[in-house]
């Protein structure tokens, strides 16, 4: 049984030792500092299902389209049906009861209020928290429109958000059982040395998967192996046993100046869907996909990357969604990924 004094004290030797003031035989730590409110501010950003939290502002499906077009298509799909195997917004009614279900926004999320938290502070995925409060809500009542759960006239506000009553809000209940952990695994474990994870992004959202034909199952996103470079294959060559081909021991080309200037922005802002052939982009080392357009012209890959493509062979948004990126940084990122590709 804890004593009250006890606990006291120790809130105030941590409040002292955040705000620098504990003392010892008259010496001062000076750990930390008090935070200030706009750093409070900075991170206190949760959105509660009643409303509390969200900012003021508004927007509608109508003027959320060309943003969910822009910034979430390239992954989620043009109708939230999902790319490769990137999430599903849409769809997936009446299947939760299903062995394999389709769990979407509509079929499964309980409240509108996580919809707009997550998309606030989350996406898009190789920019986080770059939209605009006006750009969530556009982009969130779009996403509820394409779910047939408000029309597409809706004018979504901060005072109406937490009145949206979810499909699947009623099958969510408080479980009250108490909590367990699961025994260690004693035998016949997974060997450890067997598993090798692959982040498509480095320091973001982890979505790389175990490497097929390791010992362990694998549980892979199609094309997110990211075995392209000499390092990944020498690695998987440890698991696999198989040998590294000639191509991949090669020393790469030399990357003009204006190539090198590309490959931060490369990384940082096209690796997730050029890096995967995701929405048929092209894949940068794959020297068959760019052949045919680097010979319709540099100007006009270029002009496809900056003003954005939709064709037979793929969707890409105006600059990969980044519309942060200056034309210079894009066309550098360009010039990097073709000649990463010859």
């Amino acid at each position: 049984m804890f004593k009250l004094p006890n606990i006291f004290a120790v809130t105030l030797l941590s409040v002292a030792m955040v705000s620098g003031v504990v003392q010892a035989d008259g010496h001062k730590y000076n750990l930390g500092a008090p935070a200030s409110a706009d750093e409070i501010a900075g991170w206190d950003i949760d959105i509660r299902p009643d409303g509390m939290g969200l900012p003021v502002g508004s927007g509608n499906a109508l003027d959320g389209e060309a943003e969910y077009e822009t910034q979430c298509a390239a992954c989620h799909g043009v109708f939230g049906e999902g790319e490769g195997r990137w999430p599903v917004l849409t769809g997936g009614e009446g299947t939760l009861s299903d062995e394999r279900p389709v769990k979407t926004v509509g079929s499964y999320w309980p409240y509108a209020s996580t919809l707009f938290d997550y998309i606030r502070r989350a996406m898009p995925f190789t920019a986080p928290m770059s939209l605009s409060d006006k750009q969530v809500y556009g982009i969130t009542a779009y996403v509820l429109y394409m779910n047939e759960i408000i029309e597409e006239d809706f004018e979504l506000s901060n005072e109406n958000l937490a009145t949206i009553r979810m499909p699947n809000e009623d099958n969510f209940y408080v479980d009250d059982r108490p909590d367990v952990k699961n025994p260690r695994c004693m035998a016949d474990c997974a060997d450890v040395s067997s598993m090798m994870l692959a982040s498509s992004l480095s320091g973001v959202t982890p979505i790389g998967h175990f490497v097929e034909g390791a010992d362990a199952p694998a549980a892979s996103h199609e094309g997110q192996h990211n075995l392209e470079t000499q390092k990944e294959a020498k690695r998987k060559a440890e698991i696999t046993g198989e040998e590294v081909s000639e191509s991949l021991s090669a020393e790469p080309a030399m990357l003009s100046v204006q190539a090198q200037a590309g490959e931060e922005v490369y990384k940082g802002a096209c690796f997730v869907c050029h890096g995967s052939g995701l929405a048929g982009a092209p894949k940068v080392g794959d020297a068959t996909a760019w052949v045919e357009r680097v010979g319709q012209g540099m100007n006009l890959v270029i002009s496809h990357a900056l003003e954005g493509y939709s064709g037979s062979t793929g969707f890409m948004p105006p600059k990969g969604g980044r519309m942060d990126l200056s034309d210079e940084q894009v066309t550098n990122a360009v010039h990097f990924m073709v000649e990463s590709s010859h």
